[in-house]
């Protein structure tokens, strides 16, 4: 029956009207994932020397046992926030006369086609398979591996049950939260530590290896409480409760994002269309090959970050600063429109968010390629980009509440001044000087591995509160919201 189910769906997908716009994004969403697992063999493979190389004064196999749990608690957060809930797949289906037992084990198994599931494999097993082989016996490795793969897969039916459950209980995610949160601040104040505890945990599976069985107990528990709970609520009422809309946008990929992804989808067109966003987008382009001035093999031997701190920032973000200055005065013709109109400011600023941390994202992984030259230079812009999607965001929409300034899509942007503020000026002294308050302390102090992990972790920081920075912003603009429009028509008249 699995196979008939696969059948179905490969026919549907061929017969679909919008399969042409769907085999293109599922193209470049293959490319960045083969990318992906590209970077993860890399890093898996050369785990022993990084680890020597951030951590020289510690032992490697505690390093790596310390940093497992702290994996599986990212991952799980980023699940959450990505990972799909399988559901409209099966929905045909609940009209006919099919078990209800075999459509739960089609939507089990087919949950687990995800390439978060393939990342701890290319990240941990190499390393597992080289090292603690020859450390502790082959019982022993094999019983890491299998800890490793179970950890996995209880992250990955954890987060569809949570998901899933979020969707009939939010009293119960917010416990949930509160729990996260709990373990979060435990871990600052450092009463509790997961890196503390996972290398106990994988330590004590390499003197006795059967502990090991554990993990594979808790997988299993959870894949039967997440069948369970589906049996139990295989309605379509359930499943589609949680579902959004189709947005029916010309980007199939931006679906998934709800509203937030339909309006971030016609300000995509709005900039393909119009002259001065498109050029001001390809201006952006041009700073990719700013790395090759600034990026100087001598810096990077020394670790000197702090010379080529500025160069990562701007290739991962420029796109953030250039196009996210003049944020509503793109749309300052048909700005009275949105305010009279039934859209809600927090998926408009959603909107924002998502554009531009997809701009951010595009232009890291292309940016990426400088990891080439050296493997530092990929920590280096990928900590820039967590600032920039993190923090860069915030600053921009907060300035953007500020700039009444509209413009004339038609004009080109070469020596064009047009919408420009003071308060787009002065945006970027913060934005560009902020990220060097967080790392320069910390590389003096400590190392420049590790000024570049504070920059990281305050990126983190900021997309984990971004639902707060959300409302912060929309209170923001509300305030400011009619002086704006007064300024968009002084444009326009």
């Amino acid at each position: 029956m699995l196979f008939t189910f696969l059948s179905h769906q490969w026919t549907a997908f061929w017969r679909s009207r919008s399969k042409t716009g769907t085999i293109a994004t599922q193209l470049i969403i293959g490319f960045f994932v083969l990318y992906i697992i590209g970077v993860s063999i890399l890093v898996g493979y050369s785990m022993e020397d990084l680890i020597g190389e951030l951590f020289p004064e510690q032992e490697v196999t505690a390093v790596f046992n310390g940093i497992i749990l702290y994996y599986f608690v990212i991952e799980f957060l980023m699940r959450l926030q990505l990972q799909e809930l399988p559901t409209l797949a099966i929905v045909p289906y609940l009209h006919l006369k099919i078990s209800r037992q075999k459509i739960v084990t089609f939507l089990n198994l087919r949950a687990l086609f995800s390439a978060f599931n393939i990342l701890p494999i290319l990240l941990f097993f190499p390393f597992s398979i080289m090292n603690i082989t020859e450390l502790y016996g082959n019982f022993a490795c094999g019983m890491y591996l299998v800890a490793i793969l179970s950890l996995s897969i209880f992250n990955n039916y954890a987060a569809l049950y949570l998901k899933r459950l979020s969707i009939v209980n939010l009293w119960a995610v917010l416990a949930g939260g509160l729990l996260l949160a709990a373990m979060a601040l435990l871990e600052y104040t450092k009463v509790f530590s997961i890196s503390s505890v996972s290398n106990r945990v994988f330590h004590a599976i390499a003197i006795q290896p059967i502990i090991g069985i554990f993990f594979m107990v808790l997988a299993v528990g959870m894949f039967m409480l997440n069948a369970r709970y589906l049996k139990h609520n295989l309605y379509i009422e359930e499943l589609k409760s949680g579902e959004q809309r189709k947005s029916g946008t010309d980007y199939p990929f931006l679906d998934r994002f709800g509203a937030a992804g339909t309006l971030a989808a016609i300000e995509i067109k709005l900039i393909l269309r119009n002259k001065r966003p498109r050029s001001t987008a390809m201006k952006g382009l041009l700073f990719l090959c700013y790395g090759f001035l600034i990026y100087k093999q001598s810096a990077i031997e020394q670790n000197q970050f702090g010379l080529m701190l500025f160069a990562a920032l701007f290739m991962t973000g420029n796109l953030i600063v250039i196009y996210g200055q003049f944020m509503f005065g793109w749309q300052s013709a048909e700005f009275d429109g949105i305010l009279s109109g039934k859209t809600d400011m927090r998926i408009f600023f959603k909107a924002k968010f998502l554009l531009l941390t997809l701009s951010a994202t595009l232009l890291t992984l292309v940016v990426s390629l400088y990891g080439l030259m050296s493997w530092k230079l990929l920590a280096l812009q990928i900590a820039a980009y967590l600032y920039n999607v993190g923090i860069g965001t915030v600053l921009v929409l907060y300035f953007a509440t500020r700039n009444s300034k509209g413009i004339d899509l038609s004009k080109g942007a070469s020596f064009n001044w047009q919408g420009l503020s003071a308060s787009s000026m002065l945006m970027s002294l913060p934005l560009l000087l902020l990220p060097y308050l967080i790392y320069l302390p910390i590389a003096f102090l400590v190392s420049p591995f590790w000024g570049l992990a504070a920059l990281a972790i305050a990126g983190i920081a900021g997309l984990l509160s971004r639902s707060f920075w959300l409302s912060v912003l929309v209170n923001e603009f509300n305030k400011r919201k009619y002086e704006i429009a007064s300024g968009f028509r002084e444009h326009s008249s």
